[in-house]
């Protein structure tokens, strides 16, 4: 398990690398399959707080990458959470 392997996962730096261990998830491939938002979830249990939303974005970003999406800046996920769910605005 190491810090500077997350590293390679584009969005991934130091702190966030960290986080993830803390989590379980040691090399990228740990993160093929995973649900973003339960490891979100996960993550505001363990420190009895609710991180920022912008964090819940880069692991999306970073599941996405690893299981075969291109790479993707952290704010184009934060894009996609704010406008809702797809068809939210779709007439019936």
């Amino acid at each position: 398990m190491s810090e500077q392997e997350l590293q390679t996962i584009p969005n991934i730096g130091p702190a966030i690398a960290r986080k993830l261990l803390r989590l379980g998830i040691g090399r990228p491939e740990d993160l093929r399959g995973q649900d973003a938002e339960a490891l979100f979830a996960r993550l505001c249990a363990l420190d009895g707080s609710r991180h920022d939303p912008c964090l819940l974005d880069t692991f999306v970003a970073a599941v996405d990458y690893v299981n075969g999406a291109p790479a993707r800046p952290w704010w184009h996920y934060s894009r996609l959470r704010k406008a809702g769910p797809p068809g939210k605005d779709e007439a019936s």
